[in-house]
């Protein structure tokens, strides 16, 4: 197959010219998408509502359409999971992905047309596989298979109308995908969609040892638990020694900064790493090169963009900017117009452009996970980095963590509260915990302010997990598996109290 690998790699290769033409002509390209979208859908339900046949600006669709979340959307969604259709998109809708980008009991089902699936998740997974050879032309990643640690729930049929099917992200892609997609991807189908999540670790790691695994996309938690199972089965020190032409990880959903020393201990071997930013409701960004400072922005996949300063959040009538407006290192909550009927969608997450030519970004973390019960505004990215370099100054190694406030009391002021599942535990964990408040405080200025002289902050209180404490968390809420994740910041207390209670005991600094 190796003797393959330079035509692969020129065919692969024939679609830079397209990726080319929207990296160089950003805006005029996102002003073409709108257009499309606009027109496709003037005649739906949604359409007629807000005047889309008189609709001839971005500015008069931003005048004319409100911000909305999924909550003002689902009665539409609802409708169309009963059977009707033309509703907020003009062709048929007959699969939704249900959304595990929460850990609330609540699932949201986002509506994937068949435009969105060609137009905007397949031609994302072909854009990376093409940016990828750009880098790396002598590669052999497509001569050998691609491990896919894929969502944990099943297709389900809709008990309203038979037509109708939900699930995972991950298992609508693999059930939808070309036929060529089966040759080159690992496991077979019927293990990729188990919805059992030890018992598909198992199924996994027995079914993939004996292949030609080149390269692997997943969540870093459940992607360590993986290499970690196979290693014990083969009895090999790394998994360079199971999989001699291993050299690709493609990792999303959550920073992969405090797990890329892990990674690279259990493969013993130098690979390269790609971040992708995609979700249920579309492919919005990749690195084209692992060595790039956040992801290009993906501008030609059926997706308009808009930008709202997370200081709009919660305003009646919150304002949005284009591309052209953006500044490099500033918090916008992502807004989206897609081809699957999602109009103005608040999508939750938050990012930070790193640079504006070519339009690359990075996810800094969710609205509503961050910890500001004290002014201190510390956001995903923060705890992420303060974790890396704690990690760093003592040799521990962090699994995962959550962290949330402590509030003010009779005996004391605010503080904030870190659960901690290390890997590999520091050898004093005073010393770790004085080096993540030390990081927090070089990272953010407001968490600085906050924690001068302990007067509006305290130290931060650090409790040591057994491992497994978090996986049972989320097995308890029916998130075990897939991209389901514990949220690293929260504002409130709720999902701290319920970890706590599962906590059989820890240590606490």
């Amino acid at each position: 197959m190796k003797l393959l690998s330079p035509a692969i790699s020129r065919l692969a290769r024939l679609r830079l010219g397209r990726i080319e033409e929207w990296v160089n002509n950003p805006i005029a390209v996102q002003r073409e998408v709108l257009q499309h979208l606009v027109t496709s859908a003037q005649y739906t339900e949604f359409g007629r509502k807000y005047n889309f046949s008189k609709t001839f600006s971005i500015r008069d669709f931003k005048q004319a359409v409100p911000i909305h979340e999924y909550d003002d959307l689902k009665p539409y969604i609802q409708r169309i999971m009963n059977g009707e259709q033309n509703i907020l998109w003009n062709t048929p809708i007959t699969w939704f992905a249900k959304s595990s980008g929460t850990t609330s009991d609540k699932s949201k089902f986002i509506p994937v047309s068949e435009e969105s699936l060609q137009d905007c998740h397949y031609k994302g997974a072909k854009d990376v596989l093409t940016m990828y050879y750009n880098f790396n032309p002598d590669s052999d990643l497509l001569t050998g298979k691609g491990l896919v640690i894929g969502g944990s729930h099943t297709i389900n049929q809709s008990d309203l109308n038979a037509d109708v099917h939900y699930g995972d992200l991950s298992a609508i892609l693999l059930h939808n995908s070309p036929f060529w997609g089966h040759w080159i991807r690992t496991p077979e189908l019927s293990i990729a969609l188990l919805d059992e999540w030890e018992n598909k670790i198992e199924r996994l790691a027995m079914n993939t040892i004996a292949e030609n695994v080149t390269s692997i996309s997943g969540v870093p938690t459940w992607t360590l638990v993986l290499i970690r199972r196979i290693l014990e089965i083969t009895g090999k020190k790394s998994l360079a020694e199971v999989w001699p032409s291993f050299e690709l990880y493609i990792h999303g959903g959550v920073s992969f900064t405090p797990y890329r020393e892990q990674f690279r201990k259990l493969i013993g071997k130098d690979i390269h790493y790609l971040d992708m930013y995609n979700a249920s409701e579309g492919f919005f960004a990749a690195q084209g090169n692992p060595h790039d400072d956040g992801m290009l922005l993906f501008l030609d996949h059926g997706i308009f963009m808009e930008f709202m300063p997370v200081e709009e959040y919660g305003k009646p009538n919150p304002e949005t900017i284009g591309l052209a407006d953006v500044e490099v290192g500033q918090q916008y909550a992502l807004v989206i117009n897609t081809n699957g009927g999602l109009w103005r969608y608040l999508l939750g997450d938050t990012i930070q452009f790193t640079s504006r030519e070519p339009f690359r970004i990075k996810v800094s973390g969710r609205l509503k996970h961050f910890i500001n019960a004290f002014g201190e505004e510390v956001i995903v990215d923060n705890a992420d980095k303060a974790i890396a370099i704690a990690c760093q100054k003592t040799g521990a190694i962090v699994n995962d963590y959550t962290a949330a406030p402590v509030y003010f009391g009779d005996t004391g002021n605010g503080a904030h509260e870190w659960l901690v599942e290390f890997e590999k535990e520091p050898a004093d964990m005073a010393v770790f915990t004085t080096e993540l408040d030390k990081a927090l405080q070089s990272i953010n200025s407001d968490y600085e302010a906050k924690r001068y002289k302990n007067i509006a902050l305290g130290m931060p209180v650090l409790r040591s997990l057994e491992k497994g404490v978090f996986t049972a968390w989320l097995k308890s809420k029916g998130k075990l598996g897939g991209q389901h994740k514990v949220p690293r910041l929260s504002n409130d207390r709720k999902h701290i109290e319920e970890i706590r209670l599962m906590m059989p005991a820890c240590d606490q600094v």
